[in-house]
């Protein structure tokens, strides 16, 4: 079984033989290549040509993020699963605003029932129902048929579930929500959740025929995979936000993990902390009713891209991931 590797300090990664190696003044770590799934470069890390060419051939695609956990880029291995019919037909259902809006909706069930699937979970221990019962009367009527007001719906959950997330886990800051940089240790989770998050859909995006740049509720825009970032948002709430608030509640990370600076960053012990609880929530496995096995978290991120790309195929309707265990 292949890993994740999660590289959280500034270095080099170049190539020695067969094998990639990573070194900086206080460690040098060879990488065991065949046994590496993808890399996350959460720090200033370089990449000389010649590793660069070994994980390609490999397979291997390197994420890097920024200084405060945001996505900046991601070194892809040429796709290989490419179909001219399946991003035609992508693109016929964006420009079809009939089919795109069908899509979208279905996307928005999707996020609205796994945000109520982690606050129910929640509901017996923190005084939340109101705010549940808030977020389970923003309904979509059939009637809607702009993005634009999808969107203005899906922004309503979202404010109330920090609200909710906020009584699950008091004084870290997750009422309002803040970016570039975090503002508090709660945003700080949020923004390297995310991110990671981001980066494993684009890498499962990538293992369908796919277009990640052609979305249904995110416009598509210059400079970011749009479609990553339409699925990442239905996984956020069981993938990031269970995670965080595990690691909260549980005293699996604290205040002391974190830095203060122009904003609040998480410290090089506390990413150490976070990744690994993260990862293992990415890798733990359910069973699959329609598959009849187990199968991890991450791999339904590619399943949902898959099931797209059915819909969009005409093959099968369109249901996105409801959690069920």
């Amino acid at each position: 079984m292949k890993d994740s590797i999660y590289i959280t300090k500034e270095g080099v990664i170049y190539r020695k033989d067969n094998t990639i190696v990573f070194q900086n003044q206080e460690q040098k770590h060879t990488l065991p290549i065949e046994a590496v799934k993808d890399i996350y470069c959460i720090g200033k890390v370089t990449i000389r040509s010649g590793a660069a060419y070994q994980l390609m051939e490999k397979r291997i695609p390197v994420h890097f993020f920024g200084k405060y956990g945001h996505y900046r880029g991601t070194l892809q291995p040429k796709q290989d699963l490419i179909s001219g019919e399946v991003i035609v037909k992508q693109v016929q259902h964006y420009t079809d605003y009939i089919k795109r809006i069908k899509i979208a909706k279905e996307m928005f069930k999707g996020i609205k029932h796994n945000i109520l699937w982690v606050l129910k979970y929640y509901k017996s221990k923190r005084d939340i129902e109101d705010v549940v019962e808030k977020i389970e009367h923003v309904n979509i009527q059939e009637e809607i048929l702009k993005i634009n007001t999808l969107r203005s719906l899906e922004g309503q959950i979202w404010e109330l579930f920090y609200q909710a997330a906020d009584t699950i886990c008091p004084s870290w800051g997750f009422r309002k929500r803040t970016r570039r940089p975090p503002l508090d240790e709660g945003n700080a989770l949020i923004s390297y959740g995310n991110s990671v998050l981001y980066g494993k859909t684009i890498s499962e995006i990538f293992k369908t025929y796919l277009h990640p740049a052609i979305s249904f509720i995110h416009e598509p825009s210059e400079r970011r995979y749009s479609l990553a970032l339409d699925l990442a948002d239905i996984f956020k709430p069981v993938i990031v936000f269970r995670t965080v608030f595990r690691l909260i509640n549980q005293k699996i990370i604290s205040k002391k993990d974190f830095e203060k600076e122009v904003g609040v960053q998480i410290s090089e012990k506390g990413k150490k902390v976070f990744i690994t609880e993260l990862e293992k929530t990415f890798t733990t496995t359910v069973r699959h009713p329609n598959l009849k096995r187990n199968t991890s978290y991450q791999f339904l991120i590619r399943l949902e891209g898959l099931k797209i790309m059915k819909h969009v195929l005409g093959d099968k309707k369109y249901e996105s991931f409801k959690a069920w265990w």
